[in-house]
């Protein structure tokens, strides 16, 4: 008796925060299609005529396409960087990754204000003049990304144990390089996923970086939501539900794509 009591009383404790974290969201909902809401409870009525001239705006699809771009850009090279480094350092210096969990706190250490006009200082006087461009906010974002990606992935290879991983591979005559990419980097899959669309989250709502390095010359998503702050308060709602839209649709797909996984490995098992 008391412990299904425990258990109804923990239920009605998340349910009540899940209904208070949702409550501003759905008033930005209602408030993005409302024509006008003033001192009543309700809007005075509803129009879609914020998201048409929202989706109608072709800053704000340049706008995205260029947060898109960076974020893609930035994160591949995260990757492509760091999951060799990552790899090797379990499998033959597994002394190393006590020096990485320290390094990939440096991101969090240094505020984005001093880092950015530090980077500025840098690179308006150097030869390698990339201010205003995307390349100095790919360099940025990727120091962004590396504790998230850094922490996936040594998540996920905890979990497997990749000194047997590669000595069977090796076994059956398969090299090293072969055995992180053909079973290593499988058996790793949900933490590479869970590093995407977290890195994806976090990058599409940076805001300090894009305004201070890029502006207007590179306006990147955030910085035309900051730019349209003065508006009708309507738009920027529905700009912002849009944006939330997407960060859902990420996380939708990459629950699909991970349950699609396990289910696949259970078959694979069976």
């Amino acid at each position: 008796m008391l412990k299904n009591v425990n258990h109804y009383y923990h239920k009605t404790i998340i349910y009540t925060v899940l209904m208070l974290m949702a409550l501003p969201i759905l008033a930005t909902l209602v408030y993005s299609f409302s024509t006008k809401w003033g001192a009543t409870i309700l809007p005075d009525g509803f129009t879609f005529k914020w998201y048409i001239d929202l989706f109608g705006d072709f800053r704000f699809w340049s706008a995205f396409l260029r947060s898109a771009i960076v974020s893609v850009g930035a994160l591949a090279l995260g990757l492509v960087l760091l999951i060799p480094i990552i790899l090797l350092a379990c499998h033959s210096a597994p002394i190393l990754l006590k020096y990485l969990n320290y390094i990939i706190l440096i991101p969090f250490a240094i505020p984005p204000v001093v880092s950015s006009v530090g980077l500025l200082q840098i690179y308006s006087d150097s030869a390698l003049n990339i201010s205003g461009t995307a390349y100095i906010l790919i360099g940025t974002y990727f120091t962004i990304i590396i504790p998230f990606i850094y922490r996936s992935i040594t998540n996920s290879l905890s979990a497997v144990n990749v000194h047997d991983l590669v000595d069977a591979a090796r076994l059956l005559g398969s090299s090293t390089f072969k055995a992180f990419i053909l079973v290593v980097l499988p058996n790793i899959k949900k933490g590479i996923l869970t590093a995407v669309f977290i890195s994806l989250s976090v990058l599409l709502g940076e805001f300090v970086f894009a305004n201070i390095l890029v502006g207007t010359q590179y306006e990147t998503l955030q910085v035309y939501l900051y730019s349209k702050r003065v508006a009708s308060g309507h738009f920027t709602s529905a700009l912002v539900i849009t944006y939330f839209a997407f960060i859902f649709l990420f996380t939708v797909i990459a629950s699909y794509i991970g349950t699609k996984n396990e289910l696949r490995s259970s078959k694979k098992s069976v």
